[in-house]
């Protein structure tokens, strides 16, 4: 929760300096996650004799470890939110997050099994602890009704992706061509950057994710003491109701790291000018393509809304899930041209991975910003730590499609995906307004702000 005095911070393009902190922290533990997840299903399914050996798995070996891995990272935020809300408080949770990730991609960098499992445990613990609780943090900058979170969450996910992008790029790189190990190694590099700034930058988050529990404001101690109201129940009910989208969502997008990983590797012509294309590279696209687009959605949005039109965070989410679920047509389309000729063209590719981003773009930044306004302040890190689960679920969904594919074929599973992808959407779009009516306008109270020379920004006086 947001005090008066946390509008007062100083800010940096009409944002709190807090936020860029936070964005910078998050950046670095995202260049180590995807760094990772770049490498593990390539590193698990490569074989143990080649010049840069892996494990020798099969397909569907190293896809079901990587659901339980991607699941297993997110549900651990539930933990790490509810220890964050009765004992530790966010700002701390975010450290010990930090600390754990960097133990843990250190050792991975080892040559070792034992290491190999340790590594993915401690990261695993990591994000749980660091991943729902920095989340939280964004929005405690802004105070309630301040129009400027959603704008805010923007620029915290472009920060995400900045780092999935390089990751995926540098760490991708080093490891498919100059050694595994060296790659996760790498990724330690990134976070142990991260954590140092984000001790550095402190001072800029001092009335941002303390423990509520030994909080010197009133209205925050009588808010963790009385149960929940009626209109917080209600809200409640519509997130978990809106984390179905998520759980969705995210079981087609996070195909991704999985089957589209090894489609691009195994299945797709990478040539290009003579050189070929790392497979690892075309996980860079989800993030290049958010750096690039991120603001004009989001402007997108805000420029529906002001023309009275419909704008609501449901309403994006929906269509994030449907704009994205189209996405795997051209997937579709890719496999039918490799069934025909052997191999299926690059573009099909960036295509899809184009609308999975202008999907994400809906509904990601969009959910992160929803759950701070109808989360009850008492479990804020706890919802938050919920929704991540939610992913986290969505993640063994995926693996368990990747598993699929094995016997159903790319075709089969990459059409499924789509169309169930549109009919859940279209199915959730027609009980939109009812749901929108048990959140009690949440989001109804969101005004201008206007700007001071002394004070920054301020909200406007209607």
């Amino acid at each position: 929760m947001a005090n008066s005095e946390t509008i007062k911070q100083k800010e940096l393009f009409g944002h709190p300096v807090g936020l860029y902190v936070l964005f910078f922290t998050e950046m670095w533990e995202r260049f180590s996650y995807y760094g990772m997840r770049a490498l593990l299903t390539l590193y698990l399914v490569e074989v143990t004799t080649s010049d840069n050996p892996g494990l020798g798995w099969s397909s569907g070996e190293a896809l079901a470890l990587y659901g339980w891995y991607t699941m297993l990272v997110y549900v651990m935020s539930i933990p790490g939110g509810w220890i964050a809300d009765k004992f530790l408080g966010q700002k701390k949770s975010v450290l010990y997050g930090g600390i754990l990730l960097v133990a843990g991609h250190s050792v991975l960098a080892i040559e070792q099994m034992w290491a190999f499992y340790s590594g993915l445990a401690l990261i695993i613990a990591g994000v749980g602890m660091l991943k729902p609780n920095i989340s939280t943090m964004v929005g405690g900058l802004y105070k309630q009704g301040d129009i400027r979170r959603d704008k805010g969450f923007t620029i915290f996910y472009i920060g995400i992706n900045v780092g999935a992008f390089l990751s995926s790029l540098i760490v991708g790189y080093v490891g498919e061509v100059h050694g595994w190990h060296y790659g996760f190694g790498l990724a330690g590099i990134g976070m142990t950057l991260g954590l140092i700034q984000y001790v550095l930058g402190q001072k800029h988050l001092k009335y941002v994710g303390n423990f509520l529990g030994s909080s010197e404001n009133q209205e925050e101690k009588e808010a963790m003491k009385r149960p929940l109201t009626k209109i917080e129940k209600e809200r409640v009910v519509v997130l978990f109701i809106s984390f179905l989208l998520v759980v969705v969502f995210w079981g087609a997008f996070e195909q991704a790291g999985g089957l589209m990983n090894i489609y691009a590797k195994e299945n797709t012509n990478r040539m290009l000018l003579g050189w070929e294309v790392p497979a690892t590279w075309f996980q860079s696209l989800n993030a290049m393509f958010i750096i690039f687009l991120g603001t004009s959605v989001a402007l997108y949005w805000a420029n529906r809304k002001l023309k009275g039109k419909v704008a609501s965070s449901l309403f994006k989410m929906i269509i994030g899930l449907i704009i994205m679920g189209t996405g795997f047509f051209f997937m579709t389309a890719a496999a039918a041209q490799y069934e025909s000729t052997g191999a299926s063209a690059m573009y099909w590719l960036v295509l899809a991975y184009l609308f999975h981003t202008v999907g994400e773009l809906c509904i990601s930044p969009v959910a992160l910003s929803y759950i701070t306004k109808l989360a009850p302040v008492k479990y804020a890190s706890l919802m938050m730590g919920v929704y991540f689960a939610m992913t986290g679920f969505g993640n063994k969904v995926a693996g368990l499609l990747g598993e699929a594919s094995e016997s159903l074929g790319e075709y089969a599973i990459f059409t499924g995906i789509a169309v169930f992808c549109l009919v859940f959407g279209a199915l959730v779009m027609v009980f939109r307004k009812k749901l929108e009516t048990l959140t009690h306008g949440a989001e109804d109270n969101e005004r201008e702000m206007k700007y001071d020379e002394t004070e920054g920004f301020e909200l406007a006086e209607n």
